[in-house]
């Protein structure tokens, strides 16, 4: 099948990732926002976004046997019916605490989602196709989850628009694939990677994606927060969290490149440097305002968006294609626990220091990260370039998406 087929195979998949980002990567940007504008204080605003990644965590382990049990198409229709119900709850009980327990909902069933979309996709892909098809795929996660973030702009007086459109977006992102001709796939065996292996294998690797979990977990949670106590409104609220989003999407396929042949930790530790100096500058209380605002948010989207492909590249550098997939999901994994433990401490800073403590936050969560580089450059060689692998953008959807990694597929 050439490349241009299975694109087109895939077309109706790629169609509801795409509507079921525009519909979830707003969702977060409102809650948070909201909350914000009801002076909601901003621990428990932490407390809420980062149920969204606790479910996440859950889902990963849970999700597998809802599929395995209904079958894809079931599984997705199920996954993305709960979603838009629980969204579209949250118009009508406006109280954070029920707000916390609909972002774990929302989290469980994106993840189930994703695992169910990524299967699909990879079952279409050959060994020829799989990185267009994996490249496409990741372009469509980013880039509409940064176009969502203008739904924000949409009139909305009675707080219920938004939450409505939201669910309908979500629903109709099971049509494409409800509809499709493209026969379910048989779900791969559930592979894991012990965390104590992991560790023993690269504790850079999962340090880095755990790091890199509490970084953008923060962002995506205290992020609206950071803007509303910087005097952003809407229009200015929704251009940032864009420009962040759409930064992370245009900086990762160079860098990653240039760390192809060199020590993948000294690229980290570079990035590392250029996260918590672009932090510094974001706590400048003269660019809180204008285009200095939103050009530093690219750049740190750029750079913070990074470490996670990173580090699941040096980490493979040292494993056999067929550890791959279950070492992608312990990475995974600690993104996600890193993403749900991010925004409570950042809030907390917040909540002391004020909008500034966001993005200390997250300089001081890479600074700590840059010093265990260190000290692990100092115990153990990098791999050479013959062993190194190419390097690969790699969605933190679901661990499932490794399985589109062409990687995996080297002698």
């Amino acid at each position: 099948m050439s490349v241009r087929q299975t694109l087109s195979s895939v077309s109706s998949l790629l169609a509801g990732i795409a509507l079921l980002m525009l519909g979830n990567g707003a969702l977060a940007t409102t809650l948070s926002l909201s909350m914000a504008e009801a002076a909601t204080p901003a621990w428990l605003i932490g407390v809420v976004t980062a149920q969204y990644y606790t479910g996440i965590v859950i889902g990963t382990t849970f999700c597998y046997r809802v599929i395995v049990n209904v079958g894809h198409i079931r599984a997705f229709a199920a996954f993305g019916s709960t979603m838009s119900a629980a969204t579209l709850a949250h118009a009508f009980i406006a109280e954070p605490l029920v707000w916390a327990g609909l972002r774990l909902v929302v989290g469980f069933c994106a993840v189930g989602m994703f695992m169910c979309s990524e299967s699909w996709l990879n079952e279409r892909s050959t060994n020829e196709t799989r990185g267009s098809v994996f490249a496409l795929y990741q372009i469509t996660v980013y880039l509409f989850q940064g176009l969502a973030q203008y739904l924000l702009l949409l009139p909305d007086e009675s707080g219920f628009v938004l939450f409505a459109l939201f669910s309908v977006l979500m629903s109709l992102a099971i049509v494409p694939v409800a509809v499709t001709r493209v026969a379910a796939p048989t779900l791969p065996d559930a592979s894991r990677f012990n965390f104590v292996k992991l560790w023993r294998t690269s504790p850079t690797g999962m340090t880095a994606a755990f790091a890199s979990g509490m970084v953008l977990g923060a962002f995506y949670g205290v992020g609206p927060l950071f803007a509303q106590l910087t005097g952003l409104d809407r229009t200015g609220t929704s251009a940032f969290m864009s420009a962040v989003i759409i930064g992370g999407l245009v900086l990762q396929w160079p860098t990653g490149r240039f760390s192809d042949g060199r020590d993948r930790r000294a690229v980290i530790l570079g990035i590392c440097g250029g996260v918590v100096l672009t932090c510094l500058a974001l706590m400048g209380k003269d660019v809180h305002n204008g285009n200095g605002l939103l050009a530093l948010g690219a750049v740190f989207g750029g750079l913070a968006f990074t470490p996670y492909p990173l580090s699941v590249s040096y980490t493979n550098d040292f494993l056999s294609p067929e550890d791959l997939v279950p070492a992608s999901g312990g990475l995974v994994m600690a993104y996600g626990i890193g993403a749900a433990l991010g925004p409570l401490g950042a809030s907390g800073l917040v909540e002391i220091f004020g909008a500034n403590g966001l993005f200390g936050f997250c300089g001081a969560t890479v600074s700590a990260l840059a010093v265990l580089i260190l000290v692990r450059m100092g115990k153990r060689a990098a791999p050479s370039g013959d062993d190194q692998g190419d390097f690969q953008i790699v969605p933190r959807t679901s661990p499932l998406a490794s399985g589109m990694d062409p990687r995996q597929d080297a002698d």
